[in-house]
């Protein structure tokens, strides 16, 4: 496991200091996510700068969710599973929409799964879809435009994911009531 200090404004490298400020006035507080980040000061200017480019997208809120979740599902993350769980409630999605998707699960909303199942193919394929999971999602009424922003959804995603992976991030108190650990294991989740 990678040590990582879990900085706040007080203690982050200069370079931090802007997307921690903006971390903190867009959530509220700074998750701990953000503070493992801050120690580059690259790697936390990249994740804001993806996560706002990715929320002005044409996807819905919704829609963003389901691309967070999955992908946080496909690389097992459990911060970012916890975390995206109660946001993914607070933009609209039900519980059982938050269910299927902590679960790996088909999705009743036709096009809420059309982008839960192209998520999924794009972060099992590293983007090598096949040809029909492209041909699904345009049918399900999505472009070229829908396809590159869930790319983007999935690189915000990976970063954090994977960042998460080598530090262990613990999940923050606010989300800890959606902890989570990936079906197919059954270990107990950091924090």
């Amino acid at each position: 496991m990678l040590q990582l200090k879990t900085h706040d404004l007080e203690t982050a490298p200069a370079g931090s200091v802007p997307a921690l400020t903006e971390a903190k006035a867009t959530f509220g507080f700074i998750p701990n996510l953000m503070g493992s980040l801050a120690n580059a000061p690259a790697a936390a200017t990249a994740y804001m700068a993806v996560a706002k480019a990715f929320d002005g997208s044409s996807l819905t809120p919704k829609e963003q969710q389901v691309v967070l979740l999955t992908t946080s599902f496909e690389n097992r993350c459990h911060y970012c599973m916890a975390a995206h769980s109660v946001v993914g409630g607070m933009v609209g999605l039900n519980n059982e929409e938050v269910a299927a998707l902590r679960e790996g699960t088909e999705l009743s909303d036709p096009r809420l799964e059309a982008v839960r199942r192209f998520t999924a193919s794009v972060v099992r394929h590293r983007a090598w879809i096949p040809e029909e999971d492209l041909v699904a999602f345009r049918t399900a009424g999505f472009g070229p435009e829908q396809v590159l922003e869930v790319l983007t959804g999935v690189t915000l995603k990976t970063l954090s994911n994977y960042m998460n992976h080598l530090a262990a991030t613990p999940v923050d108190g606010r989300f800890s009531g959606s902890a989570w650990v990936h079906p197919e294991e059954h270990v107990s989740v950091p924090g």
